[in-house]
């Protein structure tokens, strides 16, 4: 016990699902229609610049049928919505906060500058605003915006403050993958409800929360209609601690030379991770998503006739959280989109500096806490050297998974306990899964800023119990 560093602790949180039955207050599967976030237009333009703005406040909203619940919204919406930067045009995103409490903004798996990176000590007063600048010098990528707040990420984020921010560009466009309606974001949240409606956050909770209810885009378990085609589903799991195995609940394999460009083995194409494409795309059967991870798959509906329902599982979940959203194939439609056997080139970073150690554990006070430190902004852990290279092995002490995420630079994954990753990491990451008793080796180059930036685990309840350390890049 010692070793593994679980010493004064009680009643862990578990990757799996530790609620059961059907919710008390959610309607019955599949019964609402699936939203899609809106795409927030600017407020004005310029030659080089998109000028956007947000309303940070509450608002009363429709999720379970025939109540009304109190979200904070950007926007006053849950989710938020979604933002379409362009690779190499800078965005300037004023955030106003119209909230009872202080707030702030990280634009999750950007590359900015330390003071438009929402550093939990920047904070938006209320009745105040923050511009926040975004030069989207980074490759086409699912990024997504969300509350930073010290001590408070975990609620906030229940609460509703978070959002898609999708970056594109020329060299993505030309692959001719799925666009348009065919380019569909979903959000994975859970909740617990209480009878009236409201979110139920249980206070004082250091380990996490497992809802009972899965929400896609803010609708407890929807349908989507969809047509006999091809679709692309930006995948983001922004649950406050929830982790997934997603399946599809049809599983056969496409039929042999239907698509000379789609000759698949699996249900499921992954085309993307965090940091954008994939070098070539990656059949699967299930996929893992932990808190933060983005993944991008491209599923085929022209397989299926016209009245079939194909559900999206959750493969950790029981009873009610197995099942995350129904696909109903409704009507035929032309089909001109692609999916190349090559995607995007992936250069494998080498030539590291530098190694470096960050263990995740619990200490004696039942803290969670990285090399044996809470978070202390006054602090500096690492000091990177601007345009360097560095290896980081990441090693799980406890008995309990932990998202690892790096603000500002994405990075690749080396190995995990020494055996090379899977495909579907072997791209562009911010966050990675590092599981019980598991050692991650991560390498990243540190280009871009200078300044000071945090790392985390991105359960936010450990997040905010101080599993936060911060680095300092330095020319």
């Amino acid at each position: 016990m010692l070793k593994l560093g679980i010493v004064g602790t009680a009643g862990f949180f578990l990757p799996g699902d530790n609620t059961s039955g059907t919710p008390r207050n959610a309607p019955g599967q599949f019964q609402v229609p699936l939203r899609i976030p809106p795409q927030l237009a600017p407020k004005r333009t310029d030659a080089a610049t998109d000028y956007y703005e947000i309303n940070i406040r509450p608002a009363q909203v429709d999720i379970l049928p025939g109540k009304r619940t109190t979200i904070w919204g950007y926007d006053g919406m849950f989710p938020g919505p979604t933002i379409r930067a362009r690779s190499g045009r800078t965005s300037i995103v004023r955030q106003i906060n119209n909230l009872p409490v202080e707030t702030n903004v990280h634009l999750h798996g950007g590359a900015v500058a330390p003071e438009h990176d929402g550093g939990m000590h920047e904070m938006i007063a209320p009745g105040s605003f923050r511009d926040y600048v975004y030069p989207n010098n980074q490759i086409a990528s699912t990024l997504w915006y969300h509350d930073h707040s010290m001590h408070r990420t975990a609620q906030n984020v229940y609460m509703g403050l978070a959002g898609f921010y999708l970056i594109e560009d020329s060299f993505e466009a030309r692959l001719n993958l799925p666009s348009g309606e065919y380019d569909v974001p979903l959000m994975l949240q859970d909740r617990l409800f209480n009878g009236d409606g409201s979110f139920n956050f249980p206070a004082h909770n250091h380990e996490g929360i497992n809802g009972d209810t899965i929400l896609v885009n803010g609708v407890p378990q929807p349908y989507f209609q969809v047509a006999q085609r091809t679709y692309r589903f930006r995948i983001l799991n922004a649950s406050n601690s929830r982790h997934y195995e997603l399946a599809l609940s049809n599983g056969q394999p496409f039929p042999s030379g239907r698509r000379p460009f789609l000759t698949l083995p699996q249900p499921m194409l992954q085309i993307a991770s965090d940091g954008g494409l994939l070098s070539a795309p990656v059949p699967r059967p299930t996929i893992a998503i932990a808190p933060a991870e983005r993944v991008e798959v491209v599923i085929d509906f022209a397989r299926y006739p016209v009245g079939s329902q194909i559900i999206l599982k959750n493969k950790l979940g029981r009873g009610a959280t197995a099942d995350v959203m129904r696909f109903d194939v409704t009507r035929k439609t032309t089909d001109t989109s692609r999916v190349p056997a090559v995607l995007r080139p992936i250069t494998p970073l080498d030539g590291a500096v530098v190694t470096r150690d960050f263990e995740l554990s619990v200490n004696r006070e039942g803290m969670w806490v990285i090399n044996g430190l809470p978070f202390d902004h006054q602090r500096v852990d690492a000091r990177p050297k601007l345009g360097s290279t560095e290896i980081w092995n990441v090693i799980n002490r406890s008995n309990v998974p932990h998202p690892f995420h790096i603000h500002l630079v994405m990075f690749q994954i080396l190995d995990r306990n020494g055996a090379k990753p899977p495909a579907g990491e072997a791209g562009w990451k911010d966050t990675a899964n590092v599981g019980p008793l598991e050692t991650v080796r991560l390498i990243a180059k540190f280009n871009g800023f200078t300044g000071k930036y945090m790392f985390h685990c991105h359960n936010l309840h450990h997040e905010d119990h101080m599993m936060m350390l911060q680095f300092e890049v330095v020319s």
